[in-house]
């Protein structure tokens, strides 16, 4: 028996089409099988507990639209506020509202009252503990509070030495507070 050649051509293009068509497919089979995931087994886990989360939220809210239809609420449709400042459903009395000016407003601390004012005595009283005339410089102590404060030469009215009792008003200096006009109490 003998095969004529437009049948042996066509076998041969369907044995061409056979092996290009399992090297596609047996190619792409082999990619899958040999190729590693990208997706770590954390990474599939945190999505598997996202989708979790979102499907309980869904149930959820699909829970309070049934609950919603079969009470028959709605919920607040309107929001008001009262004359205390709460959230109501009703709407507020008129006669309790309260008139505000936008100058009495404050925003800040509160501004102190001339009758709030406590008169405080700037001249304080106190003793040289330490003075060097030869440095001038030396140490007062406050009597009222037992604090030590630093003076200087170009701070004193009076002429002054160890043990004087002094009176003296308080400045801020570079490094805390200073005994400043400090004269002799005689």
């Amino acid at each position: 028996m003998s095969i004529t050649r437009p049948f042996k051509i066509k076998i041969c293009a369907l044995i061409f089409a056979l092996v290009i068509i399992l090297a596609i497919f047996g190619e792409n089979n082999l990619n899958k099988r040999m190729a590693k995931s990208q997706q770590t087994f954390n990474k599939s886990e945190k999505e598997k507990k996202r989708l979790k989360k979102r499907a309980d939220k869904r149930k959820k809210m699909e829970a309070r639209k049934a609950e919603a239809k079969l009470s028959g609420k709605k919920g607040i449709e309107f929001a008001y506020v009262d004359h205390l400042g709460h959230l109501t459903d009703t709407p507020p009395d008129p006669s309790k509202k309260i008139i505000v000016e936008a100058e009495n407003i404050e925003v800040s601390v509160p501004k102190t009252l001339e009758s709030d004012k406590e008169d405080v005595n700037p001249i304080r009283n106190g003793k040289v503990s330490f003075f060097d005339s030869s440095k001038g410089f030396g140490f007062i102590v406050d009597t009222e509070n037992q604090e030590k404060y630093f003076t200087h030469v170009s701070g004193l009215i009076d002429e002054i030495a160890e043990n004087d009792k002094v009176s003296f008003e308080l400045e801020r200096g570079m490094k805390g507070m200073n005994a400043v006009k400090v004269t002799l109490i005689k």
